[in-house]
């Protein structure tokens, strides 16, 4: 048995999500306050049944209005709130004698098995009295202000108030038995469904009931782990190991044969903790601990036998230097290690210890437990973080006999781009934030859902990629798709000099080419995300990039050269007849061949808005007419990639002496017309010779203030900005009447 799904409403940002996990490991991803936290805390509160821990600020922002309502008694049909979650169950049928209780008719075949736990009031009419009689007298006391001051108006004004000291005495946890048949395929109730409440009267209770299938534990992100000798605050492995030893492993307290050795000798006493951590220790080395060059971990006494059972300063790990066999090898204590193997072994321990307990319940011990672990990359260097989730599911295996039984369930929450694709797509659930000026809200999208809609070979693409890449697509507010290598090294320096305000957005920026860029679009558009796709024009001869299956017609290689363009060739964009090789502009936005009809594009035909099937946002940016000024001369020209609209725009810059090892340079320029300037500039960036990598370094070593960003990319950021970051202005619903037509 496995939890299948779970369903949150009005908790925090999560207003009303949908949940799927894993049956063995899930990750949690997403940026920072977009409600991965507030999923376990949701969990954590009503698996242990803390409804005095609960406060009006855990209701959803959308609540707090109806709340208020309720109380003022603006309308007699409206509702009060409630925060619930559901918890449906995976069962095997060797399970169904543990979970009798939720099956809501004796007509069970084997669908997903449901609970609802529900914060809500104890008794709304009694509720909504003790309010008004505290409101009205609260009011007959109000206080009016001296010499222009406001008026004094006593607690409570609202009902929010009011709940604010008494939310634990008004509101009480329920249980439900929730019947499958009464819900669609997303786990939402059919219109007036009433479930079944569980009552203690009529057998076991709701909670009994809860805990004898599940138990979550939590392994926190603020583990305190330091390198400091005294931090009030800090946590040593010296004590994690002997509190897991006082609870969980072989013990001799009550073992005088031992005590007595202890006393005589302190060898005994360190072969005893030696044996003891032996298994732990053997856990360790499947994390690669401590390989070939770190010190190995010993466990040894503080020469203090009476202090070894009762006080976390009986034991001291220790780091051997040399052969651990060797009595005289030198040790150090284990704050002289780093903070990434004390997270590590910190991390598996504990995992060890909460297993272990749950191991050790012998009466009704619940079927599935839950465990979750919060960033356990900290600290971790890349390679481990990926050891620590690959090997993390065979630390906590179970015993074969118990295997078909009970059942080990992880959620981890990371911003770990190593961590999510050691997995792959499946595993992930993303958290997407949504706002508007009312309120914000988070939605929960999996990923296994799109690895099985996505067809190949565009799936197995997007997951090798992303796998190479380690990308933190999932962590960003908005993501950049560049064309090239150049892009890649460029941008930054380009998004200081047109839109500093984007420096403090987390841009995601994935270098995808021309020719293959299309190929994210089903993910982008799944996540929602905001995207900027700069790419490059790159016009040919002929007709054959009319042709939307056609993938001869490739980009230009985003290596350093050029790569021939077949079947048909490069031209300049301006030439009769030309058409575009991009895939992206083909396939993707657009879907126009023609250079002609991409130069008339509006800004509009350029923008993928948000539909129904899509919370994306995707503006294109590719090569359009320029101002180019030679000597005397000014006209409309085109560049057909970045290096060209690049040179084009910067034209008297770039021909100058001083910056030759742009290699842009064209000898003998000051004999050429513009067009023959042009011209040239063509040939040569098109060129086997030319090396694009070498540009973009030798313009990253210029000052940026003496060369302005290529206009297409400029009015692209700008977009980007004001959708990522918008002025007060747009956040208010009000017109902009300086907003850049881009």
């Amino acid at each position: 048995m496995h939890i299948q799904t779970l369903r949150i409403k009005n908790f925090r940002r999560l207003t009303d999500v949908r949940i799927d996990l894993e049956s063995d490991i899930s990750i949690f991803v997403g940026a920072n306050n977009s409600g991965k936290t507030s999923t376990s805390q949701a969990l954590e509160l009503f698996t242990k049944a803390s409804r005095d821990r609960f406060s009006i600020h855990d209701f959803s922002a959308a609540c707090w209005k109806e709340i208020d309502a309720f109380g003022d008694q603006v309308q007699r049909d409206i509702a009060l709130p409630k925060i619930s979650i559901d918890i449906w169950f995976n069962v095997e049928a060797n399970d169904i004698h543990r979970i009798i209780d939720l099956l809501p008719s004796l007509n069970w075949e084997g669908a997903p098995v449901g609970l609802r736990i529900e914060f809500a009031a104890s008794d709304e009419v009694l509720l909504q009295t003790r309010f008004l009689e505290a409101r009205a007298k609260a009011q007959a006391n109000i206080q009016p202000g001296h010499n222009g001051d406001a008026e004094y108006h006593p607690w409570p004004r609202t009902l929010c108030e009011y709940l604010t000291e008494n939310l634990r005495r008004e509101f009480e946890l329920r249980y439900y038995v929730l019947n499958h048949a009464n819900f669609d395929a997303s786990f939402v109730e059919n219109e007036n469904y009433t479930p079944f409440q569980i009552t203690a009267d009529k057998g076991r209770g709701g909670k009994e009931i809860l805990n004898s299938l599940l138990r979550v534990d939590f392994l926190n992100a603020q583990r305190h782990l330091s390198d400091s000798v005294d931090g009030s605050r800090s946590e040593d492995l010296s004590r994690c190991l002997s509190r897991f030893y006082e609870r969980n492993l072989e013990k001799r307290g009550d073992d005088y044969t031992a005590m007595h050795a202890l006393a005589d000798s302190e060898a005994m006493l360190n072969d005893h903790l030696t044996n003891v951590f032996e298994p732990t220790l053997n856990r360790l080395a499947k994390m690669n601990y401590p390989g070939l060059s770190n010190p190995r971990l010993l466990i040894k006494t503080a020469l203090n036998p009476a202090a070894l059972m009762s006080s976390h300063d009986g034991t001291k790990v220790h780091y051997a230097l040399g052969d651990p066999q060797n009595s005289d090898t030198p040790t150090l204590p284990d704050r002289y290690n780093g903070l990434g193997y004390k997270n590590l072994i910190y991390m598996v321990v504990e995992l060890l210890d909460l297993h272990t307990q749950w191991i050790d319940i012998e009466e009704n011990r619940p079927l599935v437990h839950l465990v979750f672990i919060e960033e356990p990359e900290a600290h971790l260097h890349a390679q481990l973080q990926q050891v620590f989730i690959r090997q993390v599911l065979d630390i906590l295996s179970l015993e074969k006999s118990e295997a078909s039984y009970y059942q080990n369930q992880l959620v981890v929450t990371t911003h770990s781009p190593h961590i999510l694709f050691e997995r792959g797509f499946r595993p992930i659930r993303y958290f997407r934030r949504t706002s508007s000026t009312a309120q914000q809200t988070s939605e929960v999208l999996n990923l296994s859902a799109f690895y099985e809609k996505t067809a190949e070979p565009t799936r197995d693409f997007l997951e090798r990629y992303l796998k190479l890449m380690h990308c933190d697509l999932f962590f960003a507010d908005a993501a950049v798709l560049v064309e090239g290598n150049v892009e890649r090294l460029l941008l930054p320096q380009m998004i200081e000099i047109a839109t500093p305000d984007l420096k403090s957005a987390y841009l995601s920026i994935l270098e995808i080419g021309g020719a293959f860029g299309y190929r994210f679009r089903s993910l982008i558009e799944f996540l929602g995300i905001t995207a900027l796709i700069i790419t490059d024009i790159d016009s040919v001869r002929g007709t054959s990039g009319g042709n939307d299956n056609n993938e001869d017609i490739v980009d230009e290689d985003d290596d350093d050269t050029e790569e021939k363009v077949s079947p048909s060739t490069s031209c300049q964009v301006l030439d009769e007849n030309a058409v575009t090789s991009n895939q992206t502009l083909i396939q993707w936005l657009l879907g126009m061949t023609t250079i002609s009809a991409l130069l008339a594009a509006t800004p509009d035909q350029r923008t993928q808005y948000k539909t129904n099937d899509s919370a994306s946002n995707i503006r294109v940016a590719y090569q359009t007419e320029v101002n180019t000024t030679w000597g005397e001369n000014t006209k409309l020209m085109i560049g057909r990639t970045l290096e060209e609209a690049f040179a084009l725009e910067n034209l008297e810059w770039c021909q100058d002496k001083l910056r030759s090892d742009l290699k842009l340079r064209i000898l003998k320029n000051e004999k050429l017309t513009l067009d023959q300037l042009a011209e040239q500039l063509y040939k040569k960036i098109k060129s086997s010779g030319f090396k694009k990598t070498d540009f973009a370094l030798a313009l990253l070593a210029q000052d940026p203030t003496t060369w302005v960003v290529p206009s297409y990319i400029r009015g692209g950021l700008q977009w980007l900005q004001n959708e990522v970051r918008p002025p007060l202005s747009k956040l208010s619903g009000t017109s902009m009447s300086n907003e850049v037509d881009l």
